[in-house]
């Protein structure tokens, strides 16, 4: 029998999700963020899960041939553009939507001689100050783009920093507008935060990445509740050794955790080289059996402990669930200091994985 730590893919799920999502916005063109290999979920095998969707957005020019040659011949999207001016074939070949960000892209789009016009999205810094013309050089950008033959439809585009927090989209919102007086184009300004909960940036397109996957873009499982998101991946494994610990037995590396007295404790076949986060302390939760308990002491390579008080059945075999339908995702995150969307990115590649339905 090969070692039991599996992720499970769960394409109904998966489906389910985008139908969600989509009466949050309801005219708006739907862009499936797939990039990362869809969040880490496999893009090969799950992409027909959102084949609903309007189009995927996404960053490798890998994964958009993935999706041409599987059969995908609707619209993609390059969220980060194109890298060079030499990529513009490939954009023209597999017929791309790109960013474009900068004025080389704007050059270098004038330089080619594609068969036909490219579609660009064009972006604006609108205040997260990663990639983007700013607002005053955006007017001269758009009119440098639209009397270029080799461009076709142009799409206004920029990014939210804290749509998931509580200063919202207001601060940014007021620049895009102020920018957008002058430059009429159809939008596409909403992430996964906004799509839930600003409906006023909906306008052409929206994007949503991780809602689609039954994670919280706000780290907060309750806050996608409403939505009734399920999730995407279930990260599985069994109980591989039992302990039974005495007052003073110190667990694993380091000795981080020290037990108080007569403990039951369980050794679970999943460690950081399968993509658990190292830092997960003492107390990060974890379903064993089907009943919630906690992680002790420092997690290894390739093994983690648990602490069996709440599952006196739970022996070698008993089946434990890291994150997925019973245990959110984010709330492990949580527990370990970061987001949903670095666990489910950070599976590592000898995890077998399985899709369902």
């Amino acid at each position: 029998m090969p070692r039991p730590i599996v992720a499970t893919v769960h394409l109904d799920a998966l489906r389910h999700n985008l139908s969600a999502v989509r009466r949050h916005a309801p005219s708006a063109h739907l862009w499936a963020v797939v990039k990362a290999n869809a969040y880490g979920h496999g893009l090969q095998r799950m992409w027909q899960a959102f084949d609903q969707a309007d189009g995927y957005a996404l960053l490798n020019y890998e994964e958009a041939i993935t999706l041409r040659e599987a059969g995908w011949q609707g619209p993609i999207l390059l969220l980060e553009g194109f890298f060079h001016a030499g990529d513009l074939a490939l954009l023209d070949r597999y017929r791309l939507t790109t960013a474009v960000h900068s004025a080389w892209q704007i050059e270098a789009l004038a330089a080619a001689r594609p068969d036909a016009p490219i579609d660009v999205y064009l972006k604006l810094n609108s205040g997260m100050n990663r990639l983007g013309f700013p607002p005053e050089q955006l007017t001269a950008a758009w009119q440098q783009l639209r009397a270029l033959p080799q461009v076709g439809t142009i799409t206004l585009m920029s990014h939210f920093a804290v749509a998931d927090g509580p200063e919202g989209v207001n601060q940014q919102y007021a620049v895009i507008e102020r920018v957008g007086a002058e430059v009429p184009l159809p939008r596409c300004l909403a992430n996964s935060a906004a799509t839930l909960w600003h409906p006023h940036t909906h306008h052409a397109a929206v994007r949503p990445g991780i809602i689609l996957y039954g994670a919280s873009p706000s780290g907060v499982a309750q806050d996608i509740a409403p939505a009734g998101l399920k999730a995407g991946m279930s990260l599985t494994s069994e109980i591989i050794g039992l302990q039974q610990l005495r007052a003073g037995d110190r667990v694993g590396y380091g000795a981080t955790y020290t037990a108080a007295g007569p403990q039951r404790m369980g050794v679970v076949a999943c460690g950081y080289a399968d993509g658990y986060p190292r830092h997960a302390p003492t107390g990060t939760p974890v379903c064993v059996g089907g009943v919630m308990t906690r992680t002790l002491g420092r997690v290894s390579m390739d093994m983690l402990a648990v602490d069996l008080t709440p599952c006196p059945q739970a022996g070698i075999g008993t089946p434990v669930e890291l994150w997925g339908a019973q245990l959110p995702v984010d709330e492990v995150a949580a527990a370990a200091g970061t987001l949903g969307y670095e666990l489910l990115t950070a599976v590592t590649a000898r995890v077998p994985f399985r899709y369902e339905n």
